[in-house]
């Protein structure tokens, strides 16, 4: 019994921890070196993170943090595109941390994303967007407001009711 209480309180600990976390990183804008960072698209070519906001600036945009090498990621697409259809006014961006631009292409192909805008960080996962955002974890998903502001900084799964609560604020 006495294990089972210990082990309870542990886990609550640790929740409340990741949760204060969580709340105390989350940003609502993106920095000056964050916004002129380069990533490359399908056709190579690298426009800034500034310029892709400007691109659909009045439009809510989710941004999906994913790797064709990651279990999670595969598993969260089919739950993403039933996220993406239930919301036809949000468009969606998927940032790839794949290290290799055959594979990132590959993993498109083969999980049906062709018709989707695609970006892949050829510097890998550490630089200095992810850095900026402190991506710790893939997936995760942000939402952009029509602005380009943060609505929501961090969700690790298209089933997160946050997710939808914040699209849902965004469109009224």
């Amino acid at each position: 019994m006495m294990k089972k209480l210990n082990y309870i309180l542990c886990l609550l600990f640790c929740t409340l921890i990741f949760c204060q976390k969580k709340s105390a990183t989350a940003k609502t804008s993106f920095s000056k070196d964050a916004l002129v960072y380069q990533i490359t698209n399908m056709d190579g070519k690298k426009p800034t993170i500034g310029q892709i906001l400007e691109w659909h600036k009045g439009e809510i945009i989710l941004i999906d943090f994913w790797a064709s090498w990651c279990q999670d990621c595969i598993k969260a697409i089919p739950k993403t595109k039933e996220l993406v259809a239930k919301n036809p006014n949000v468009t969606v961006l998927y940032f790839s941390v794949d290290k290799e631009e055959a594979a990132w292409k590959k993993g498109i192909a083969k999980h049906g994303l062709s018709n989707k805008e695609h970006f892949w960080f050829d510097e890998g996962w550490k630089n200095t967007f992810n850095n900026e955002i402190e991506l710790d974890w893939i997936p995760r998903f942000m939402i952009l407001d029509k602005k380009g502001n943060i609505a929501l900084y961090s969700a690790i799964s298209p089933e997160e009711p946050e997710i939808q609560e914040t699209i849902d604020k965004l469109q009224n």
